[in-house]
């Protein structure tokens, strides 16, 4: 398998080689290269699906203190650690294209030695920490990485259009490990939220990638939203879109949900419609900008972030309407 980067590294214009790098900036760097934006994130799916699970498997309550930091910590560090070898694996990327030129690999702050090794260590240290829950969180953690770093950045981006959609797969695992950690299992509510995000990503990260298309076509990276016209992006969001909120929906019938999240998640799911289909409109115009692009990605996080909570709070506030 071909990296297409060089194994040294290379500083660009402006950079000082020889000039040493401070303790503060060091720290900052090795954090940057974590993404804690993504992490954060991926974070937000992962502790209302351990309160969900736990619910969902007749204890009540709340997970153990104990359960919750592990699972939590393990989950960072493995997001983490996918996030730091994709920097490693696309920094001559990240050179060209000016949302990622400020990344530390292609300022200089870490060199590629270091944030491979880096990577490394906070895979082990993740690893560790899940398996230690039970060997299946374990397990997940692994795939977590492995789908991230090897499908995704190494196999997909820069060969298809389809890049995030199957390489997103692993923006889904922590719900799978939030399960597994409190359930020791994997059921249908958490197949059923994996789906939810895996149909999420596409009109999650497509306008994004319209708002950078210029970026991502100076790289060679093929995202939709790059070398698509808008029209054929904004019916690829629709789809997506119509698809996720009917699978956000089985969560009644099949994963016991009540009012609170069958309530939130209808309304959620009604507005982020609507924004694809007003994104879709403009398209149909040839009024797509890159202001209203952005603004379905925004409201893409705040649709995610309204379910999830709404999965959290669900368990204490009534039963399943269904079965």
């Amino acid at each position: 398998m071909t990296l297409h980067v060089s194994a040294t590294h290379t500083p660009i214009a402006g950079t000082s080689p020889q000039a040493p790098v401070g303790f503060a900036d060091k720290a900052k760097g090795y954090l940057a290269l974590t993404k804690p934006r993504v992490v954060e994130l991926l974070l937000v799916t992962t502790l209302p699906t351990m309160f969900y699970a736990q619910g969902f498997s007749g204890k009540g309550g709340v997970p153990g203190l104990w359960l919750i930091v592990a699972t939590m910590v393990g989950g960072a560090l493995a997001a983490g650690a996918s996030g730091a070898f994709n920097c490693y694996i696309d920094r001559d990327i990240d050179k060209v294209m000016h949302r990622t030129s400020n990344r530390p690999l292609v300022t200089g702050v870490i060199t590629p030695r270091e944030a491979l090794v880096f990577s490394w260590i906070l895979t082990v240290l993740a690893v560790a920490l899940l398996w230690s829950i039970n060997p299946l969180t374990g397990v997940l953690g692994i795939g977590a990485i492995f789908l991230y770093v090897v499908v995704y950045s190494l196999i997909l981006k820069r060969r298809t259009t389809q890049n995030i959609v199957w390489g997103g797969a692993a923006g889904c695992m922590p719900v799978l490990i939030a399960w597994s950690a409190v359930t020791n299992s994997v059921q249908w509510p958490a197949v059923i939220l994996f789906m939810i995000i895996f149909l999420w990503t596409p009109p999650h990260y497509w306008p994004l990638s319209m708002r950078y298309g210029d970026d991502y076509n100076a790289a060679n990276v093929p995202m939709l939203g790059a070398v698509a016209g808008s029209r054929t992006v904004a019916v690829q969001v629709v789809l997506y879109t119509w698809a996720m909120v009917a699978c956000s929906l089985l969560m009644i019938p099949l994963g016991g949900a009540g009012i609170v999240y069958t309530v939130t998640t209808a309304a959620a799911g009604v507005w982020f419609l609507f924004e694809a289909h007003t994104l879709y409109n403009n398209a149909k115009k040839d009024l797509v900008t890159k202001k209203n692009a952005m603004k379905v990605f925004h409201a893409s996080i705040s649709y995610l972030t309204l379910v999830f909570l709404s999965l959290a709070v669900d368990p204490f506030v009534g039963s399943a309407l269904m079965g």
